[in-house]
């Protein structure tokens, strides 16, 4: 958590927001899009919500050049540090991009947060890229997940322990209804599909459990197999075979070392079969697209108050080789602050992390053998939160 010492970066000026967003996406580029949160701080430890906060914003990043190169910022996209890092998906065509804002000042007492339910859809092929439609969603949207064929997206909605059911057809998104996965104690929190599109998992880190799903076209429904990866699992992902998924086990907070797990997806009925220690709070998981690396983005007690004997001054990127259900150490480094969410280029050479604190994405490289900080970082104009590409 954010603590005293270190500084918070001052939003861009409009001007440069407005001369980013007047560049064209490259029609040939690799898209990320990450969602920053303006309303909403972590001071020694204790979160705290910015007095009258400028509007939260979207930032569009091109992971084909390197360095990657911020190509766009979008404003007025409601976005959260609340939640799994998961909370923005992009279309496999990478037309669109879906950005939920779980979190808002609440308009009884401007110094507490309330629960949203809103899912921006941007336009990226827009020139300048823009919000084209707001949805209303369940209580508090958090991760969502757009299927390989883009035509569905799910959204799970951790304030009311339900997923919220879009159908998307061109630039068009429209609800198709909800499905309740749980209560609201149950906390739901992210979901992932399957690449063949005909299941899905959804965390619940309120009651310990990751739910399958079963979907036929636009039908949605329980699969009644729910499975216990570890403690308070949060984000989640899935290999591009379909073999495995990884989970993140956020834990209680409490110093201890937390936990990543595998699933096996090929098994009748699929099962947990290993799980990793991987230290304090692992909130960003992510594989890479060609499903054999697995990034896990821990907090490392850099979250925790500077006097706490569970603070470090930074977070850490490990790196996991993945060969099946089999996850094996390739490397690690340090990281900012509060970090969040993690992409994977599609050449696996180059990873993006969003450290909240820092208000920057890290850009580290991997050249098949060594992780390593690159040096570069990419400025944006709020807390990057969550972090995703296309999953084609």
């Amino acid at each position: 958590m954010l603590h005293t010492p270190w500084r918070i970066l001052p939003v861009k000026p409009a001007w440069i927001i407005t001369v980013l967003i007047a560049l064209p996406v490259s029609l040939r580029a690799e898209l990320a899009v990450t969602t920053n949160d303006n309303k909403f701080i972590l001071v020694n430890g204790v979160n705290q919500v910015v007095p009258n906060p400028p509007p939260d914003t979207a930032s569009i990043i091109d992971l084909s050049v390197f360095p990657p190169k911020l190509v766009a910022e979008v404003p007025n996209v409601p976005g959260s540090v609340i939640g799994p890092p998961l909370s923005v998906a992009v279309t496999p065509d990478e037309s669109l991009a879906l950005v939920t804002g779980p979190m808002k000042v609440d308009p009884k007492d401007p110094t507490k947060q309330a629960m949203d339910n809103r899912l921006s859809v941007i336009d990226l092929q827009a020139n300048p890229p823009q919000v084209i439609a707001t949805l209303e969603t369940g209580l508090e949207p958090s991760g969502l997940s757009v299927n390989r064929a883009g035509t569905l997206a799910l959204v799970a909605n951790r304030g009311d322990g339900s997923i919220s059911i879009f159908g998307i057809a061109g630039k068009t998104v429209s609800p198709l209804g909800q499905l309740l996965v749980g209560n609201a104690s149950s906390l739901i929190g992210a979901v992932a599909f399957t690449p063949d599109g005909q299941r899905a998992l959804v965390t619940r880190d309120g009651d310990n459990l990751v739910s399958l799903l079963n979907i036929n076209g636009t039908n949605v429904t329980l699969a009644n197999r729910d499975m216990r990866t570890g403690l308070r699992p949060y984000g989640v992902d899935v290999t591009h075979d379909g073999r495995a998924a990884v989970v993140a086990n956020v834990g209680y907070g409490s110093g201890d070392s937390d936990t990543i797990s595998v699933i096996d997806l090929q098994a009748t009925p699929p099962r947990v079969v290993d799980t990793l220690s991987v230290g304090q709070t692992p909130e960003g998981i992510k594989l890479s697209p060609d499903g054999t690396l697995c990034a896990v983005v821990v907090s490392n007690g850099s979250i925790k108050p500077k006097d706490s004997p569970f603070f470090a001054d930074h977070g850490e990127l490990l790196l996991f080789h993945v060969d099946g259900t089999k996850l094996t150490p390739a490397g690690s480094v340090p990281i900012g602050h509060w970090p969040q969410g993690i992409v994977i280029s599609s050449d696996n050479r180059t990873l993006l992390v969003c450290n909240a604190v820092e208000r920057n994405l890290q850009v580290l490289q991997w050249d098949g053998t060594t992780l390593k900080d690159s040096g570069y970082r990419i400025p944006l104009s709020g807390e990057p939160a969550a972090i995703r590409m296309a999953e084609k």
